[in-house]
């Protein structure tokens, strides 16, 4: 199964229920209740990676928990869950530099990345740059409505299988993500498709030097 990147940042993109759950989650975090985290992001895999609705620092559970200096056990059964140790906050932080910054270095070694594929950081990004501009090619109205958090590459290189995929809502559909290669060569494999569209399928091979649509109309 594809890793998930949820883009959700506000509350009136949900059901109630969905929103209460990712404020409950945001609210124990806050509070360093980590048994309560924990039972949250069990019940609620797919959350273990998102922020707060309407906030704006984009700490996930698992920067909470570098900044609390929750235990190691926390952490561990975060990251078992799914956590990304290459997410980053809105300040560019992943939760290891967040426990360095609060003085919680003994963790360091939990939370730093295990990478299992190497794509320099500026070649990533600059792919990342060419993902968002398809995906505003095709969703740019549902993208400005409901203030999607656009998909960010670096947790792909922490996952065994390279693949994500991120739901845009009311599109009935949305887009998967596959890293095909590593290194300075590193291509990215983008298919997005509505479900409610016949012939929707775009397929687009995305480099650092720009993106190209290879196929059409296959969904």
């Amino acid at each position: 199964m594809s890793a998930v990147w949820d883009g959700i940042t506000q509350a009136s993109t949900l059901k109630p229920e969905a929103a209460q759950a990712r404020n409950d989650l945001a609210d124990a975090a806050r509070d360093y209740q980590w048994q309560r985290v924990v039972e949250i992001v069990i019940a609620h895999r797919g959350l273990v990676n998102c922020a707060r609705l309407g906030g704006s620092s984009l700490y996930a559970p698992l920067h909470q928990a570098a900044h609390g200096g929750a235990s190691p056990d926390v952490i561990r059964r975060l990251i078992e869950v799914g956590a990304w140790r290459t997410l980053r906050n809105a300040s560019g932080e992943r939760p290891a530099d967040v426990a360095v910054r609060r003085g919680h270095a003994q963790l360091s070694s939990l939370l730093e990345p295990e990478y299992k594929r190497r794509v320099p950081m500026g070649i990533l990004l600059k792919i990342q740059q060419h993902v968002h501009e398809v995906i505003r090619e095709r969703a740019a109205e549902i993208v400005d409505e409901h203030a999607l958090r656009l998909p960010e590459l670096e947790p792909l290189l922490e996952l065994e299988q390279p693949e994500m995929w991120f739901a845009v809502p009311g599109m009935y559909g949305g887009f998967s993500f596959r890293l095909e290669a590593d290194g300075v060569e590193a291509v990215l494999i983008s298919e997005s498709w509505s479900r409610v569209v016949e012939g929707s399928g775009q397929r687009h091979e995305i480099t650092a030097a720009g993106s190209r649509l290879v196929a059409e109309g296959f969904v």
